[in-house]
């Protein structure tokens, strides 16, 4: 053996502690459909799960420091892969590609089902209105322009991804303009 090997510390002593990191209820949740899928030989579920827990795992180690997503960051992590999906299975369909189209769309459509119910827009606007009328009251007037970012940001916490935040600033402006 060479110097370095011989000298070298093997597992477990004084070797450096790696963290495991804790997954959220998602993440568990699709590791078990990935499970049951394998076992149906169910090669478009098994395909879907795939790629959302691939897309889950870069969120983790994304960024200086891996870090254990929380439930809320395993649903935007979701919500942005399923928008991805959607996005491509449009740009398909413009493209004259039916086929990768439909492909596309079934996956946004298998990933929707790990998403929260979204919020209507008679609840969207429900939100936009309470929000409206709580910043009004803090300053004792109407909000203005100013407020927008304020107002959108709240909005967008209390909706939790289950709302367009383009809706939502859609709204706010239209409230506030």
């Amino acid at each position: 053996m060479s110097e370095s090997i011989a000298g070298a510390v093997p597992f477990g002593e004084g070797a450096a502690e790696v963290s495991v990191a804790a997954h959220g209820p998602l993440t568990l949740r699709i590791k078990e459909d990935l499970t049951a899928a394998t076992r149906a030989r169910d090669d478009a579920a098994k395909s879907s799960l795939r790629m959302a827990l691939a897309a889950l795992q870069n969120a983790e180690v994304a960024g200086a420091q891996a870090k254990s997503l929380s439930e809320a960051d395993e649903i935007a992590v979701l919500t942005r892969e399923a928008r991805k999906r959607e996005d491509a299975a449009q740009t398909y369909a413009d493209a004259g590609r039916p086929e990768s189209s439909a492909q596309e769309a079934a996956e946004a459509l298998f990933l929707s089902k790990y998403l929260p119910q979204p919020l209507s827009d008679d609840e969207v606007t429900q939100l936009v209105d309470a929000e409206v009328a709580r910043v009004s009251a803090e300053l004792g007037e109407k909000p203005g322009m100013k407020s927008m970012g304020v107002i959108v940001k709240a909005v967008n916490a209390i909706a939790a991804g289950r709302a367009d935040g383009g809706k939502i600033a859609a709204l706010v402006r239209a409230q506030l303009g």
